[in-house]
């Protein structure tokens, strides 16, 4: 084989090659021959690869390194790409990893070399790279950095994304890089970027969030604190304003005090008429500013919680004839029928609260009074809640007439002749109203109050707000009627603290009717204060009478039978006069029936010869039968003239005239007069204690430090007997009540300077317990087992003195100023004894 001489850059294919005109290689010691291991090839002409200084360098230098070496690229034959050459030593024995050079020369048998096509082999390479976008690559000789040579791929427009790495082909004298990029610009990552931006978006949202609640934290924190902070202001602004109402109460109720109970004092004195009229008149108008104040310092207790209700006994149907009687003068000036009836269900005594129970009805009468015009009437009725449940037959007459003609439209069982409103609506809303859900027992009652009128109505936009306090339901309302707008709220709140409900149905120019329920507990008769049984003696002696009562209008001959039966005189009701005429006719043929003592007649039944017509009759019929003396002839008016009412005494038609409302000391009165014959002044010696017995001659200590007030309550005490001592202080008083003393009881100021009324009673206790403690030595007392001397408050101040507050530093009772007679007999009528 002919060795052809290696010419630096002589890349002619093989078969351009002459063999005659080849050049034979120099003469020397080494030659590199080229030996083609494939077959296909054998025919190419050998090359001296010691021939060129390249290729030289490259096979010394893998001998002495004993690593490969690479040439510098070079087109390939037939391919005409760019490839390299990959050449190592071939040693003849095993040299150790630290041979020298010289060894390694020593040892070298030979040289074994490739040729490698980048092209093919990098592109085999990349084909694991495949995806929706072409990469490009390039391959470049680097060894040279001012020139490199580009061995592998095509120049491209830069597309960014260029990623350029190394390549080790085992030569370290050679140095090559792989550039790698997209061919086309890659399409925006839109996946990423909503991805990236939903992301995004959930974490500002997140961050809004959470700075949201942690300000929404810092802020309820911050709320809190002031709720906190305003509570404690409400609550020191509530003890502020009690203490305010407390003193203005004090402040008012003092002087008012002194102008009442020197305009008493003034009317006890001989005055003309006018005088009398005019006094009246001013005390009058002082007992409404007292009423005034009393309602607001009673909405300031109940707004404090501090408003409590009493257990004791009392008789309801007193309590309502004292109502009645309060606004028995207003209603005649109007010629308003007033009247109370009490279902017989309900017992005579009841355990309660018998001021507030008398207050929450004052209240709805008096508005009942004040928005009802001239006519018409006003009807109290009381029942137990289980009654409205009864069938109809079973219910009480009064309740089943009401409720049918508040239902028909009648008029004709009303009483008066004006419709009414349906009563039946005023208590449907009603949670609880008799029945099994009512939490009552044998001893417990639930009553059921209604007060019905045929006023003006309430407008339908203002029910809503009735018993909001201080509201009224028109603007105008307090400039034509007066009143604070108040009583129906403390009503309401009153109610609910007796376990009850109240409602109301109204309708303009017809009326309203208002009810309420209450619990309250059976009482016993002999539980009662011996006040309250003032009527008691006169009672007995008209017990086992008939009367015969004619009304056209079956409601109010009911009520009229209520009060007659009160008095235990039994009653027959007919409609007309000559209705009247056959029952007198019957009752003087009948042996069977007791005599009939008396006939009620009704004003708009009153016809003059009718009348006289029964007085004959009534007379024939004494005369045919057992009866010792005329029935007498009773008239029952709501109002007369002074002309009509002496008309009709001058003609002896009538034996008196009964002013409505009924009650029950009317009634006695004017039949004990017209059945009297002389037994009047017995009847007045029956009559039970008063004031004046029971303090007459009893030694009293007044203790005051305002000389209005100690001058009002010597009058008053003076006028009914007693001897009055007074003292300006505390000190005094423990001074004048240093043990032994001659006082039978002693009236205390609360609110005095130095010492107050509270601090004097516990030192006069003390002093007492301490005397007690040795009467046993003293033989000076030998009837007093304990010293003890009563003392009764009085006081202006209506919050704070309470009676407890009283009671514990150790007072008996409790007189609010300015008191009036019924409180001091109250006072001192469980020390003192009647005379």
């Amino acid at each position: 084989m002919a060795i052809k001489k290696m010419e630096h850059g002589d890349q002619t294919l093989v078969q351009d090659f002459d063999p005659a005109k080849m050049d034979p290689a120099p003469i020397r010691d080494e030659y590199a021959p080229v030996i083609f291991c494939q077959r296909t090839v054998a025919h190419i002409v050998s090359i001296d690869m010691m021939s060129g200084k390249e290729d030289r360098d490259n096979i010394l230098r893998a001998r002495a390194t004993g690593k490969g070496v690479l040439t510098s690229p070079f087109k390939l034959l037939k391919s005409n790409h760019l490839g390299v050459v990959l050449t190592f030593a071939v040693y003849g024995r095993q040299l150790p990893p630290d041979a020298t050079p010289e060894q390694r020369i020593a040892a070298t048998v030979g040289y074994l070399g490739a040729s490698y096509d980048l092209r093919s082999l990098v592109e085999k390479i990349l084909q694991q790279l495949a995806s929706k976008q072409t990469i490009v690559v390039n391959v470049y000789d680097t060894t040279n950095l001012s020139a490199p040579i580009n061995m592998y791929g095509t120049d491209v427009i830069d597309t960014g994304f260029l990623h350029v790495s190394s390549l080790d082909f085992g030569d370290p004298t050679r140095n090559h890089e792989m550039h790698c990029r997209f061919k086309n610009r890659p399409s925006p990552p839109w996946t990423a970027i909503l991805s990236a931006g939903g992301v995004l978006t959930i974490s500002l949202l997140l961050s809004h969030i959470l700075h949201a609640a942690i300000n929404r934290i810092v802020k309820v924190e911050e709320d809190c604190q002031k709720m906190t902070e305003l509570k404690a202001r409400a609550e020191a602004a509530d003890v502020a304003k009690s203490q305010f109402l407390a003193t203005v109460s004090h402040e008012i109720r003092t002087p008012m005090n002194g102008v009442l109970g020197m305009l008493q004092m003034l009317m006890d004195t001989d005055l003309d008429a006018d005088q009398i009229d005019y006094a009246q008149t001013a005390h009058a108008s002082g007992k409404d500013l007292i009423s005034i104040i009393n309602e607001v310092l009673d909405q300031a207790k109940i707004e404090s919680g501090r408003l409590e209700l009493e257990a004791v006994p009392f008789d309801l149907r007193n309590t309502l004839d004292n109502v009645v009687s309060l606004f028995s003068g207003k209603s005649r000036e109007k010629a308003i029928e007033l009247a109370v009836y009490v279902s017989s269900k309900v017992p005579e005594i009841v355990i309660g609260d018998p001021g507030r129970f008398r207050q929450i009805i004052t209240n709805l009468v008096g508005n009942s009074v004040k928005f009802t015009k001239n006519k018409g009437h006003i009807f109290v009725s009381v029942h137990l809640a289980d009654e409205v449940r009864l069938p109809s037959d079973m219910m009480d007459e009064v309740l089943r007439q009401g409720l049918n003609s508040s239902k028909d439209g009648s008029e004709r069982n009303t009483l008066s002749d004006y419709a009414i409103v349906d009563r039946w609506k005023s208590w449907a809303n009603f949670k609880q109203l008799g029945g099994k859900e009512t939490p009552v027992t044998s001893e417990v009652i639930k009553l059921l109050v209604t007060v019905e009128d045929t006023g003006s109505g309430i407008p339908q936009d203002a029910q809503s707000r009735i018993f909001t306090p201080f509201m009224q339901a028109d603007s105008s309302t307090s400039r034509h009627y007066g009143g604070t707008g108040i009583g129906l709220s403390i009503s309401k709140c009153l109610v609910d603290l007796m376990g009850g409900e109240i409602g109301f149905v109204s309708e303009e120019n017809k009326g309203s009717t208002f009810s309420f329920t209450a619990l309250l507990m059976r009482g016993q008769l002999d539980s009662v204060d011996p006040k309250w049984h003032t009527h008691e003696t006169s009672i007995s002696e008209l017990k086992g009478l008939r009367a015969l009562v004619i009304d056209k209008r079956s409601t109010r001959a009911e009520v009229t039978r209520y009060h007659l039966q009160r008095l235990g005189i039994s009653a027959d009701v007919v409609s007309s006069l000559h209705s009247a005429f056959s029952v007198i006719t019957n009752t003087s043929s009948a042996s069977t029936l007791a005599p009939l003592a008396m006939v009620l007649i009704d004003r708009e039944v009153w016809e003059k010869e009718p009348v006289i017509e029964m007085r004959r009759l009534l007379t024939d019929a004494m005369s045919n039968s057992s009866m010792d003396r005329v029935p007498k002839i009773f008239l029952l008016a709501t109002s007369l003239s002074p002309p009509e009412r002496s008309e009709l005494k001058s003609s002896h038609l009538v034996d008196d005239i009964i002013s409505k409302p009924l009650r029950l000391s009317v009634l006695t009165g004017c039949f004990h007069e017209a059945f009297s014959n002389g037994r009047k002044r017995q009847l007045n010696r029956a009559k039970p204690a008063t004031l004046g017995s029971l303090l007459k001659g009893k030694l009293i200590l007044v203790v005051d430090d305002n000389a209005v007030n100690r001058k009002v309550a010597e009058g008053a005490l003076k006028k009914y007997g007693a001897i009055v001592t007074c003292v300006d202080s505390g000190i005094a008083a423990v001074n004048k009540l240093d043990p032994p003393h001659n006082f039978d009881a002693c009236f205390m100021d609360l609110q005095m300077p130095k010492m107050d009324g509270f601090e004097a009673t516990r030192k006069i206790r003390q002093k007492e317990i301490e005397f007690n403690g040795q009467l046993d030595s003293r033989e000076s007392f030998p009837n007093v087992s304990c010293w003890h001397t009563p003392i009764l408050a009085m006081t202006a101040d209506v919050i704070q003195a309470t009676n407890e507050e009283c009671m514990k530093c150790g007072m008996d009772g409790y007189v609010s100023k300015p008191f009036e007679e019924e409180q001091l007999y109250s006072a001192v009528a469980c020390f003192f004894k009647s005379r």
